[in-house]
């Protein structure tokens, strides 16, 4: 049993070649789930961010993004992994759009660890994934919600219920519409499944949080369906617009550089 399993391991490294997500090239067998190149980049997010989104800030006296500041929000709180930005905005975008799958054992595990630093506060009790509409779904061929979802839940040992939120209906791209227009865009987009959600402490796992707007419109409609609070967890997220290109670049560099990071001391394999 065990020489057959090694020789489907071996056929599966030939036939689906191990890659790292962040530059594309070929992983060694000592490197797990990213290069030895790529490793000193891969740092989480980490303070000061919003407080309310987790949205990194670029200047240590603020306590929320403009975002949130000026908009009211359904959810209660959330967290992401990595800025939208550089490898890690690449990385993302070609896991949803290029269906670089494998990539998503690489985000669902530094999202795991995110999650991790939230549990006591949060009390999650079930994860959402953030759904697709069916017929963008078998375009694509999988949800990478779903993907993301999955690890996270068997990590920590959360049940993962796809279909608690439902696509009522297909909606434009969002990243082509301003903020006034993907809300009118998003509403009445969800709608809960075959399911009671009541006092229920959700999670919701996406790729990708930018404005805000999807997030936000399933966490109304959970709000609305009884639930106590909403949570949202994602790979990325984007960062302080407030500055412009300035502040974006302070952001980038700072999570450029090299320091102690939790993230690659507790998870040395990848």
């Amino acid at each position: 049993m065990k020489k057959t399993k090694r020789i489907f391991r071996w056929l599966a490294g030939i036939l689906y070649p191990r890659r790292c997500p962040l530059c594309g090239e070929l992983l060694s067998r000592k490197e797990k789930r990213v290069c030895n190149i790529c490793r000193p980049s891969v740092q989480l997010i980490e303070e000061p961010f919003c407080l309310k989104c987790g949205k990194p800030l670029a200047r240590p006296e603020q306590e929320y993004c403009q975002d949130c500041l000026r908009n009211r929000r359904h959810f209660d709180a959330g967290r992401a992994a990595f800025p939208y930005l550089g490898k890690f905005r690449k990385s993302i975008r070609d896991l949803k759009l290029h269906n670089k799958r494998s990539y998503g054992a690489f985000f669902a595990e530094a999202m795991t660890a995110v999650l991790q630093e939230e549990m006591d506060r949060w009390e999650i009790d079930v994860i959402a994934p953030v759904p697709l509409h069916p017929k963008k779904r078998r375009y694509r061929g999988f949800n990478q919600a779903e993907l993301l979802a999955f690890p996270i839940g068997e990590a920590l040992e959360i049940p993962v219920i796809p279909d608690l939120l439902c696509k009522r209906e297909e909606t434009a791209e969002q990243k082509e519409l301003d903020r006034k227009s993907r809300q009118k865009n998003l509403k009445k987009a969800f709608k809960i499944g075959p399911y009671d959600v009541k006092l229920s402490r959700v999670l919701l796992v996406d790729d990708i949080f930018t404005t805000g707007s999807t997030v936000d419109a399933a966490a109304a409609v959970l709000k609305e369906a009884g639930a106590e609070a909403v949570f949202f967890l994602t790979a990325c997220i984007g960062t302080e617009r407030e500055g412009g290109m300035q502040e974006t670049e302070a952001i980038g560099e700072r999570h450029g550089k090299r320091k102690p990071d939790p993230y690659n001391d507790r998870h040395s394999g990848l």
